[in-house]
């Protein structure tokens, strides 16, 4: 009885471990994974496609959605683009 009762603490702390491990790295990813334009621009795709996003309204040139305002744009915030060959209002990169 001793052994069985070991057994099963042991797998309990087992699993427990494992299951906050793999909730730590999913968080990780995700944050990661909305870097780019198609998350971080003022108009942003519905479906996020990849290398979708704008500083204007208009359409997406993946899957031909219209771009919806991003709720979480901020100003200045340009993770994930690629600033070559543009400046901001008379200062380069």
């Amino acid at each position: 009885m001793k052994n069985v009762k070991m057994f099963l603490l042991m797998t309990t702390l087992c699993l427990f471990g494992f299951g906050m491990t793999s909730c730590g790295n999913s968080g990780k990813k995700a944050d990661s994974a909305k870097q780019g334009k198609e998350y971080t621009s003022a108009y942003i795709c519905p479906m996020h496609c990849e290398g979708s996003g704008s500083e204007n309204s208009g359409k997406c040139p993946v899957c031909g959605m219209d771009y919806v305002v991003n709720e979480d744009y901020e100003p200045g915030d340009h993770k994930g683009e690629d600033h070559d060959g543009h400046d901001h209002d008379g200062h380069s990169h």
